[in-house]
């Protein structure tokens, strides 16, 4: 049962300014709602009650956003706006949030690290707090990885294909499939060159790992960038564990760029359930001029 989540949600967002000089990243919208809200939703939605949130000096507006108490409460009160209270008050559900300071940016294996006394000896998720994941099925992205390690007892990465001129950007996975999307992985290599890569398959920001990468991340040096590499360390674990990864049955949204940020506001703005018709009506006659 994986019932603790990692969401790393210290960086600057440096792709995004002037937007994100006071404002973290993970708090721009699409649509009406934070992205990070979308990230907590499917977690909470996985099955997830507790979270870390690791975040940097200046982003305690993410504290804020997740309150069970917020500075408006008794205006809402006053004027009878039960729905829209509740609403706020219920923004992380019944699960529980906690928050650590990364205090210097080392990479994502780092802000990764800082979890290992919250998760423990459990096995645990990350999610990237500034990555949606919308899945194609019933099940949310995580779950799908969840439903992959109770079968196989390792740890599992979301993967997806891209295409190959782009293979370059991302970490890629090599391995032999076990199973519908299914792939036991055999090597991780971070950024290859096209003619190089052992596969179109990406890393999806979305993992399940046991205690052990916290072992791992403890071993390796820093790698690309003076950072710790998480997928150094994904690469040190294949020596001492099988580790799998699952190709995901539905779509991941990078909004840490402008342009796909206003891709993805587009796809959930056409998707909404109370305006996305009418939306969808005036984007065709804007397209249209």
């Amino acid at each position: 049962m994986i019932r603790k989540a990692i969401i790393p949600a210290a960086g600057l967002g440096t792709r995004m300014l002037p937007a994100t000089k006071a404002i973290p990243k993970e708090l721009l919208t699409i649509v009406n709602k934070p992205v990070i809200q979308y990230v907590v939703e499917e977690a909470i939605e996985s099955g997830i009650t507790e979270i870390l949130i690791v975040i940097s000096r200046n982003k305690t507006a993410l504290q804020d956003h997740f309150a069970k108490s917020f500075p408006n409460e008794d205006f809402y009160e006053q004027k009878g706006k039960t729905e829209v209270l509740n609403a706020l008050k219920g923004i992380s559900g019944d699960c529980e949030i906690e928050y650590i300071e990364q205090h210097e940016l080392n990479g994502l294996g780092d802000a990764i690290h800082h979890g290992k006394e919250f998760a423990g000896t459990e096995p645990f998720a990350v999610l990237l707090g500034d990555t949606i994941c919308e899945s194609d099925t019933a099940l949310p992205i995580l779950a799908q990885l969840i439903d992959c390690y109770n079968r196989f007892g390792s740890s599992v990465t979301a993967i997806e294909q891209v295409p190959l001129e782009n293979v370059s950007r991302y970490g890629i996975m090599g391995g032999e499939q076990v199973g519908k999307g299914i792939f036991q992985v055999n090597e991780w290599v971070e950024k290859p060159q096209p003619e190089v890569a052992p596969s179109q398959l990406a890393i999806a920001s979305r993992y399940v790992f046991t205690a052990p990468i916290f072992d791992a991340l403890e071993k390796i040096g820093r790698g690309v960038n003076n950072e710790l590499q998480l997928t150094d360390a994904m690469k040190l674990l294949l020596n001492t564990e099988a580790m799998y990864g699952l190709q995901i049955a539905g779509r991941r949204f990078d909004v840490g760029n402008p342009q796909d940020f206003i891709k993805t506001n587009i796809h959930f703005g056409l998707k909404h359930h109370e305006f996305g018709e009418e939306f969808r009506r005036w984007l065709e006659e804007v397209i249209k001029e």
